[in-house]
């Protein structure tokens, strides 16, 4: 019965007519705390707009939902989403699925992780648990690329809010696997998308709750450098697009400018978006201005020739 239900799961993604959710580890989650699996999902309409919105919680089985578009549009470049939550909950509809069904249209794959949160009950490091989901999300991408009709070269990764912080987390904590890599696959995102990301410890700039949740309450001066992105950035930090909204109140768009300064001294490619109006959590509409910020991720990743079609003749495994 296992193996005719697997079957059908990989049946439905090579046909495309629907997306689908795959648990994110084939054998034992690392650092598994064993208990009840106490997971639950709220799932809303919201505004004019009739926004869906979701709220994940309690998160002890990491998945990745699978968005391929239609083989005639594909491009080979692939995404993967972490969607923001302040490491409380994972909002895994307008900051995941609608913005894959988005990137579908542009012939992108689309990848919606849902991560573990930090959580002692969970993990025994807990946090390194959404690094380590981000890591195996990037490992599994690569590893069944020729499967998915994906470029492994062309392989970026999105989040918003925490999950921008987790994003930029695995931009510029890629040199070291905190997943089990026999093969050795490259685990550095080919570019970012970060959008109201927390980036920061800074006191005066950072959301607070996210890195208490990540790190605890009494974490080091160095252990809150250690995730307090814009002190890891590197020459070999991969290209970031940007965006944020000037009056967010959840996170300050310092979060954001700190982070492109820091790819700009390293002479990193990057794009930075501010808004005057928007806030905080608008996923895909920032409902204050006329323009579309995900138009502006478009046309950033063409100008970088990552939506041009490619002979997909690469093996599936890409090496460091």
């Amino acid at each position: 019965m296992v193996v005719a239900l697997s079957l059908l799961s990989l049946a439905q993604v090579y046909s495309q007519k629907a997306p689908v959710e795959l648990p994110l580890y084939s054998s034992k989650i690392p650092n598994e705390v064993p208990g009840p699996d106490l997971e639950e999902a709220e799932r809303r309409v919201e505004g004019e707009l009739q926004i869906e919105k979701s709220r994940i919680k309690n998160i002890r089985k990491p998945t990745l939902t699978v968005y391929l578009p239609p083989k005639d549009k594909a491009n080979g470049t692939a995404v993967v989403i972490c969607p923001g939550g302040g490491y409380a909950i994972v909002a895994a509809a307008h900051e995941g699925h609608a913005v894959a069904r988005k990137f579908n249209e542009q012939g992108v794959a689309a990848f919606v992780l849902k991560y573990r949160l930090p959580d002692s009950s969970v993990s025994s490091k807990p946090e390194v648990a959404p690094l380590q989901d981000a890591q195996q999300a990037l490992l599994l991408v690569r590893e069944r690329a020729k499967e998915w009709n994906i470029d492994p070269d062309r392989v970026g990764i999105m989040g918003f809010s925490a999950g921008g912080h987790l994003a930029s987390t695995a931009g510029t904590h890629f040199r070291q696997a905190y997943v089990d890599n026999p093969n050795n696959t490259n685990l550095r995102p080919d570019f970012m998308l970060l959008v109201y990301p927390v980036i920061s410890s800074n006191k005066e700039i950072a959301h607070q709750g996210s890195f208490e949740r990540l790190v605890g309450k009494d974490a080091s001066e160095e252990k809150l450098k250690e995730y307090s992105n814009e002190f890891n950035v590197t020459a070999q930090t991969p290209p970031a697009f940007l965006v944020h909204a000037s009056d967010d109140r959840g996170v300050k768009s310092e979060n954001s400018i700190v982070f492109y300064q820091a790819l700009l001294r390293n002479q990193v490619p990057a794009e930075l978006h501010i808004y005057q109006r928007g806030g905080h959590g608008f996923g895909l509409h920032n409902t204050s201005t006329k323009d579309l910020w995900f138009d502006r991720a478009i046309n950033w990743l063409d100008s970088n020739g990552l939506l041009t079609k490619k002979q997909h003749d690469k093996a599936s495994t890409s090496k460091q």
